[in-house]
């Protein structure tokens, strides 16, 4: 180690231990991270990327060639039909929000097949009467139905048991949300579908967040009809200021495209306002910033394996998002590790995360994010609601070193307050 940050003995022994340990677990990433570089430098190669392509349009965007070309390097990576991936988007769960009313009408039934969905898209649908009056699914007509997990796994057998022929859309969340129950794997995945499509007509749609190019294959090449996911996660390479995707069947994107503008624009209108280079950059980076982010998200496994703490997934585990748990036993670990990990933050290092009153929760919740771009999960960020088992979950790094720096000043931080 360097001179640059100051370092117990005990800290630098646990990392070199965690480095070692998750050798193995790199290459495999490596290996990954690899197949998909050359998966999406093909599709731009195919597709004929050019400079010109990162002009900008304005007003009603007319004729935009690069929002045209972005979409179809975006399916062809994600082996879909068809795909819109635009700046429009604010955020994952507007994106999400967009594909649930594009394709879903009144008297439609949704059937989510993951337990209960995380907690910003709940009002979305109406669950427990969240959303009620503001124009949530429900307000609309549209029925929810869920089938819970069973030891933390899809319970296939019940999901087939709720098929029945009102189910309309079949919804499927990869990632853990504020849960420690594992993410699931493209091959869960279509095992899922496969089920779904022996028994049933329903329209399956995954929310992929988090999971975007942490395998070689993606929820649309299992069967998945629909997919959604954010800019400011793996999609956008760190590179995206903004945005979201939706990739899938063409006529299900046509509906999307319409719910996102306007029933008959739909895709042919909406300014680029020079936002395409940083688009089609980030994009194109995105495998290899995915593949950094998980060796952050191995090592910090590793790391506090080695210290004495539980982890999910753990550091020898399979990997199919870039989410980090770590569950931290005490209110005051998790609090010191959120103030270590911003102390190696880029940005904001200075700033000292304290647990808050965060609307939707009810618990206090501290975060602690240094990133370039506000709310981006593929830059290194870490939070969690104080409560039982106290944990944290971490996820992003843009690249390793920094990350493992940072890391390493969330364990240091625990040593410095005696708590390890």
């Amino acid at each position: 180690m360097n001179s640059f940050f100051k370092f117990d003995d005990k800290i630098k022994d646990a990392a070199d231990k965690a480095l070692k340990k998750a050798e193995t677990k790199f290459a495999e990433i490596e290996e990954i991270s690899e197949y998909n570089q050359q998966k999406v430098l093909s599709a731009f190669i195919k597709n004929e990327v050019s400079e010109s392509m990162f002009a900008e349009s304005t007003g009603y965007g007319y004729g935009d060639r690069g929002r045209e070309v972005i979409d179809k390097v975006v399916a062809d990576v994600f082996g879909a039909e068809d795909a819109i991936f635009r700046h429009n988007f604010t955020c994952g769960t507007h994106t999400l929000t967009i594909g649930l009313f594009g394709l879903l009408r009144t008297g439609d039934t949704m059937l989510c097949v993951t337990g209960t969905p995380y907690d910003t898209i709940q009002p979305v649908i109406g669950i427990d009467g969240k959303g009620k009056g503001m124009g949530s699914l429900a307000d609309y007509g549209i029925n929810y139905r869920q089938v819970d997990l069973k030891n933390q796994k899809p319970d296939i057998p019940a999901i087939i048991e709720a098929l029945d022929e009102s189910i309309t859309m079949v919804y499927i969340q990869r990632s853990r949300g504020y849960d420690t129950r594992p993410s699931l794997s493209v091959e869960e995945i279509g095992e899922i579908i496969k089920a779904v499509k022996e028994h049933s007509n329903a329209v399956v749609m995954v929310d992929n967040c988090y999971g975007e190019f942490t395998q070689k294959l993606e929820p649309t090449q299992v069967g998945a009809d629909i997919i959604a996911g954010s800019l400011i996660k793996n999609a956008g390479g760190g590179i995206a200021r903004t945005g979201g995707y939706i990739a899938g069947r063409h006529d299900l994107v046509e509906k999307c495209a319409y719910r996102l503008t306007t029933p008959g624009l739909g895709r042919e209108v909406g300014a680029t306002l020079g936002m395409s280079r940083e688009l089609f950059l980030g994009f194109y980076c995105a495998p290899h910033v995915v593949g950094e982010a998980l060796k952050s998200a191995v090592f910090a496994a590793s790391l506090f394996e080695t210290l004495g703490f539980e982890s999910s997934p753990s550091s020898e585990e399979k990997r199919c998002d870039i989410v980090q748990t770590i569950k931290l036993r005490k209110a005051e670990n998790l609090i010191a590790f959120c103030q270590g990990l911003q102390k190696g933050s880029p940005i904001d290092a200075f700033v000292t995360p304290e647990p808050w009153d965060m609307p939707g929760y009810d618990d206090k919740v501290i975060m602690a994010a240094g990133a370039f771009t506000m709310g981006s999960s593929i830059e290194l960020s870490a939070d969690g609601p104080l409560r039982e088992p106290f944990a944290v979950w971490m996820q992003g790094g843009i690249n390793f070193y920094s990350a493992k720096t940072g890391i390493m000043l969330a364990a240091q931080e625990m040593l410095n307050k005696g708590l390890i």
